[in-house]
């Protein structure tokens, strides 16, 4: 139940203001796709690109995350659409803050991922899908995770036993089978100059 007795302090240090401090747009760029799409690795190489040009960013990480935050959800439904929640509440605080925020989570889920852009708005949300066969992903399987939930070991995983709704409308794909890591970056950054994001 939501407390009654509480009032929204305006600052006077507003986003505009910091927008114009760190002379680019803040942003929620939300990186979605199955586990080993490449949706950690491009979102840091791309902070790592953005820092370079003097950008302020933060990269939220699904992992990360789970491991302060978010460390008291599992993998249910109810606990993955709480993470997601979570998680746009926190974009949309560092949205206000100024930084370009990139986010790499699964966020399997069509009405999670609607609903983090209705809170943070489409003209703040920018979704890039990263697009990935499951049998590619698998391939990589970096954590060994894969292996596991074909053994059973673990439940409700991402491809496997959980669907992953594939994005109808995302601002961008990107094709992270087939396309490498650098010009997957450059295809981002042409994306925010283009749309007046950064300089």
């Amino acid at each position: 139940m939501k407390s009654t007795n509480i009032i929204y302090h305006q600052a006077t240090v507003t986003r505009q203001r910091r927008n114009k401090l760190n002379n680019h747009r803040s942003i929620v760029l939300w990186f979605t796709g199955l586990s080993g799409s490449g949706k950690s690795t491009l979102a840091h190489s791309l902070e790592e690109r953005l820092f370079q040009r003097g950008c302020s960013t933060f990269v939220l990480d699904g992992d990360n995350v789970r491991h302060g935050l978010n460390s008291n959800l599992d993998f249910s439904e109810v606990g993955r659409t709480e993470n997601i929640r979570r998680i746009s509440e926190v974009s949309k605080l560092m949205l206000e803050s100024g930084l370009i925020v990139m986010t790499a989570f699964i966020s399997p889920f069509s009405k999670d991922r609607n609903e983090a852009r209705k809170l943070i708005t489409s003209d703040d949300f920018v979704e890039i899908y990263c697009k990935a066969s499951l049998q590619k992903c698998e391939s990589r399987d970096v954590k060994g995770l894969y292996k596991r939930a074909r053994a059973g070991e673990i439940k409700n995983y991402t491809g496997i036993d959980s669907p992953y709704e594939i994005p109808q409308n995302p601002e961008l794909i990107i094709d992270t089978e087939n396309q490498g890591l650098e010009d997957s970056v450059s295809t981002i950054l042409e994306f925010l100059e283009l749309n007046g994001i950064i300089k």
